[in-house]
């Protein structure tokens, strides 16, 4: 029969306290992510406030330097009444300003925001209404017409079946199939051409009509119609032997398809544009490439000391509160590390990677964590998190801070070069070539070996899909 024993062992073990979780967490994020992060954190923590910039002694903002005009000072009122009863042109144009003026002045006045002045995104839905409404049209077909117009996708075309539409539009009696095809073909009259197509097909038929020359019209209608694959995948030797026609010709009548418009809902509305705000930025100061922190991404916050005092004094009424005191004193301190962290891993990399900043992307060095962690004295996986989602300004453009990282490749010579350089060679070598004569994958790695650098085909095929370049057979231009 076995026994029950107590034993002691002991064991180590690595914990993260909270203060460095926390720490971590903030360090892997986004800038904008991070910005969110502080706004939460000021709203909820009474010990953390924003530190705003001071104003005049009597709380004002300071004064206009001498000879500068204030524009937000109020200007001499204008009698608009006086001004209208004239006839002159100048009265005329003096009550326009003057009533101008007033609309700017109710603004001040809390009746008129500078907001209501901003111009508003048409959606498509919108601008599809506003055409069928001036149309001489009967109640019923205006609704039908309506009804297609609110079943369009943010691309403009009508995924839905019509005979699905017959039993939303609520009319009695009910429409028939031929009333919604009625529909569907005032809805594709009105602009912009192409919408309320079915399918990409019918969206180009749709907009053939804008091509004036007719044979080159009835040749994009053929091949729209029947070889819409062949064009997709810009087949000009195939296209030109189904069609009997050189392929010059078919590739012109190719390049007059693509400058028509497959998504004709994108015009309107407003467009979701994500733009990257650099955290770090890099300039040469006296000869020396230099990294300095983006003050817009660096947020003004403090411990208020005035609650944290009074806090101290009542400790033993306000117990509940020493939660946010902590995290507030952790929240400053880890901001501060967070910022000195990227600072110092940025110049770092500046420092490796100077002579891409003089000559681009060819004189890319290869480059690891492990040699930006060993010179600041951070961890691999600390200088991950920082590389992570962080961009860098540059006089060559806006990079991520990973960028600068790749793997060291070995030419003939016993050299080393990273696998950018090896992309913006292969980008210069394209971008060179013979447009009649493209250069193969193949091609382009036999010339780099000439060179002195052996990359394997697929890897040259790697590299030029991540460039986006599409492949030789479609780069191909016929004379």
């Amino acid at each position: 029969m076995g026994s029950i024993a107590v034993r002691t062992e002991h064991r180590q073990q690595q914990t993260l306290s909270p203060r460095l979780q926390q720490a971590v967490r903030l360090l892997q994020l986004s800038s904008l992510d991070f910005a969110q992060e502080v706004h939460d954190a000021l709203g909820r923590n009474p010990f953390l406030e924003a530190d705003e910039p001071e104003a005049g002694a009597n709380g004002e903002a300071p004064a206009p330097a001498d000879g500068a005009s204030d524009a937000s000072a109020p200007a001499e009122p204008v009698d608009a009444a006086s001004s209208a009863t004239s006839n002159d042109a100048d009265s005329e144009r003096e009550t326009w300003q003057a009533d101008g003026y007033s609309s700017m002045r109710r603004g001040e006045e809390g009746d008129l925001a500078l907001m209501d002045m901003m111009a508003v995104e048409t959606s498509l839905a919108e601008h599809l209404h506003g055409q069928l409404n001036v149309l001489p049209l009967s109640t019923r077909d205006l609704l039908l017409a309506k009804a297609v117009v609110e079943s369009l996708d943010d691309d403009g075309y009508l995924r839905m079946e019509l005979s699905e539409l017959l039993g939303i539009t609520g009319l009695a009696p009910a429409p028939t199939l031929e009333e919604m095809q009625i529909a569907l073909r005032r809805v594709q009259s009105l602009e912009p051409v192409g919408v309320a197509a079915r399918n990409v097909r019918e969206c180009l038929v749709l907009q053939l009509p804008s091509i004036e020359c007719e044979r080159e019209r009835e040749l994009a209608r053929e091949i729209v119609t029947e070889h819409l694959d062949a064009l997709a995948a810009k087949d000009i030797v195939g296209l030109s032997r189904h069609l009997s026609l050189a392929p010059a010709d078919v590739e012109a009548v190719c390049a007059r398809i693509r400058r028509l418009d497959p998504r004709p809902g994108w015009r309107f509305g407003a467009s979701d544009v994500q733009y990257v705000t650099p955290d770090v930025i890099v300039k040469k100061v006296r000869g020396n490439w230099t990294a300095s922190l983006n003050p817009a991404i660096v947020p003004k916050v403090r411990l208020n000391h005035v609650y944290a005092e009074m806090f101290q004094r009542h400790r033993a009424q306000n117990a509940e509160l020493a939660s946010h005191l902590q995290e507030a004193r952790w929240t400053v301190r880890n901001i501060e590390q967070r910022f000195a962290t990227i600072l110092s891993v940025s110049q770092a990399i500046v420092s490796r990677q100077r002579h891409f900043l003089e000559y681009g992307a060819l004189a890319m060095k290869p480059l690891g964590l492990r040699e930006i962690a060993e010179e600041v004295g951070l961890h691999e996986s600390t200088v991950s998190r920082v590389t992570n989602n962080k961009y860098m300004a540059t006089p060559l453009g806006v990079f991520e801070l990973k960028y600068f990282f790749s793997r060291a490749m070995h030419a003939k010579s016993g050299g080393e070069f990273s696998g950018t350089a090896i992309r913006g060679l292969i980008k210069d070598m394209i971008d060179a070539e013979s447009p009649s004569a493209p250069l193969s994958d193949a091609e382009i790695a036999r010339q780099l070996a000439q060179q002195g650098l052996v990359v394997a085909r697929r890897t040259v095929t790697k590299y030029r899909q991540a460039l986006h370049i599409e492949a030789v057979e479609r780069r191909r231009k016929h004379a």
